[in-house]
């Protein structure tokens, strides 16, 4: 069978050996389809017997035009974010339940392959978030998400304050937990459970959550993506407060640090089988009648 995608790079879930059966089959489709394959580095070392070329994140980008990532939604948040900027498209092979992001079940992998395969299949952009902490005007750290941003207290039971400024028009004086930027994919995660709105993912938007405010009258808003949002950091010295991006990577901040957000110029592509039907897994997921 001919393939639409001429290489295609394989991304498993990260220190987890029990992913190995559903990757050697898997493999053993792809090499059937006649397709060269390249295997992610890190997943290698759970898959000792792969008997596949072994690349970094970066060749494997360079490489190939499509990823299958085999794990689950936090596999796939660690794969976007990484290979965001090589233009690769995303496919998601979910190995525990319906996901979000990593939608085929290891069971209809090999008929919802041959159709995306055939060329059936859809495909879409969202976009990531670019944060940046600049303390003294220089910039002393950054990280892209997928998700969201969340600036938060840590360490101790109480609160921190934060100003908060869309595209330098200020907003707010939050005290409270923290507060989540959230793109429309992370607005079924974290700022779902902080009592944010659900948003279409093609949506252009992003979403300011507050996390257990002090003013109870405090609530999210949803903005334009294309604005700039900054959080400045109060408080004095060490203010118990991090940044936390997809909940995988965190950033320290120190106060009077000014936390950018904005949209990243590159997106991730995603491909779904044909019948994927996201308001079907808002059903599933959040059990809904």
């Amino acid at each position: 069978m001919a393939s639409t995608f001429r290489r295609i790079g394989i991304i498993g879930k990260y220190a987890d050996s029990s992913v190995s059966a559903t990757l050697r089959a898997l493999s053993d489709y792809l090499a059937a389809c006649d397709i060269p394959l390249l295997l992610d580095d890190a997943t290698a070392e759970v898959w000792p017997e792969h008997g596949l070329e072994i690349v970094n994140r970066e060749q494997l980008g360079r490489q190939c035009d499509l990823a299958i990532v085999v794990g689950g939604d936090g596999t796939f948040l660690n794969a976007a974010r990484s290979l965001a900027h090589h233009d690769i498209a995303l496919l998601g092979l979910n190995l525990g339940r319906l996901g979000f992001l990593a939608d085929i079940s290891p069971a209809e992998m090999q008929c919802k392959l041959d159709e995306i395969f055939a060329g059936q299949y859809t495909e879409e952009d969202r976009f990531l978030l670019q944060c940046r902490v600049l303390r003294d005007g220089e910039l002393i750290s950054q990280s892209d998400a997928f998700n969201d941003v969340v600036v938060h207290k840590w360490d101790v039971a109480r609160m921190i304050e934060v100003d908060t400024y869309v595209n330098g028009t200020f907003v707010n004086t939050l005290r409270s937990d923290g507060l989540i930027v959230s793109t429309p994919t992370g607005s079924t995660a974290y700022a779902l459970s902080g009592g944010g709105p659900i948003l279409q993912p093609c949506l252009n938007a992003m979403i300011l959550v507050p996390i257990c405010p002090h003013t109870l009258s405090n609530r999210p808003i949803v903005i334009d993506a294309n604005t700039v949002v900054e959080i400045v950091i109060k408080g004095q010295g060490q203010v118990h407060a991090q940044i936390s991006c997809d909940g995988q990577i965190n950033l320290g901040v120190m106060a009077g640090d000014r936390v950018q957000i904005r949209k990243k110029e590159h997106s991730v592509r995603m491909i779904h089988p044909v019948d994927h039907d996201h308001f079907h897994i808002l059903r599933e997921k959040l059990n809904w009648g």
